[in-house]
């Protein structure tokens, strides 16, 4: 049986994809390269590596100020590789979702939308760019709710730089070959959660399609939820059915990779959200 993580050779359906990137994602836009400055530095562990080095630096001039700000920084790293404090930062991020508005159903849903995650790049010569794990994962639920339901999906998700596809067209590709269902609907142009409710809501609107079922990790799910609301489109959560434990052991209190990996995810959700409500004025 062929892995669905394996890239895929262009032949046959796969050969069609077109390899032509929309000219406005040729290069970086300007609100893009600042997205980045401003918002991807500002989440851990990227902001306490930043503020390591900023202490090592002062520490040559204000020896002092600059062994506080590395300790604080090199604290704070520890901290979120810790068991115990992923766990409870995901919980968090996963209970904002309960208490994020959400607007009244016009109808029922007559659409599955299902958001990217990321992709993996091909290194194989010939060789296709895929969805990552993290997208597979959405896509079988959302391949699990359109057997259930007989809904149309709609995939979402832009061009990212460097990839030889959309994430929308890679998405479609996994769901009609791997997952035997079919798509009905790719969303190509967004960059980013909001932008994935914004576009999503267009094309669905123009369908005559009045709320919808919102497929994502989650921890994920808040941020979604408010993006969909801030679009003023209805929908309703339909999230993997992921479920965390935690074991009660001294290891708990160690640092651990994947615990490193589980708060970058909760705390990209969680200031994310608080980045789009200051951004965007709406709760």
């Amino acid at each position: 049986m062929r892995s669905l993580f394996a890239a895929r050779p262009v032949t046959g359906w796969s050969a069609k994809r077109s390899l032509r990137r929309p000219p406005e994602f040729l290069s970086p836009r300007p609100e893009t390269m600042l997205h980045w400055i401003s918002y991807s530095s500002l989440i851990p562990p990227n902001l306490f590596i930043l503020l390591a080095m900023i202490g090592v630096v002062l520490a040559w001039r204000w020896r002092r100020a600059g062994l506080i700000v590395a300790t604080a920084a090199v604290a704070c790293l520890y901290l979120a590789s810790m068991p115990v404090v992923s766990f409870l930062l995901i919980g968090a991020a996963d209970d904002l979702s309960g208490i994020v508005p959400t607007l009244p159903l016009p109808a029922a849903p007559g659409a599955i939308v299902v958001l990217s995650a990321g992709y993996r790049h091909s290194n194989i010569p010939g060789g296709r760019d895929a969805v990552d794990s993290m997208t597979l994962d959405r896509l079988e639920e959302a391949a699990r709710k359109q057997r259930d339901t007989g809904l149309p999906i709609l995939a979402s998700g832009g061009w990212l730089q460097n990839a030889d596809d959309s994430l929308a067209g890679m998405m479609a590709e996994s769901l009609e070959d791997d997952f035997r269902v079919p798509v009905q609907w790719r969303e190509q142009r967004s960059r980013t959660t909001y932008e994935n409710a914004r576009y999503s809501a267009e094309i669905l609107r123009r369908a005559g399609i009045s709320s919808a079922l919102v497929v994502t990790n989650p921890w994920h799910m808040a941020r979604a939820l408010w993006s969909f609301s801030a679009v003023g489109y209805p929908v309703v959560p339909a999230p993997l059915p992921e479920g965390q434990s935690l074991e009660m052991s001294p290891s708990i209190l160690f640092p651990q990779v994947s615990a490193l990996v589980g708060s970058y995810y909760a705390l990209h959700e969680l200031i994310g959200l608080a980045w789009y409500v200051g951004r965007y004025g709406k709760w």
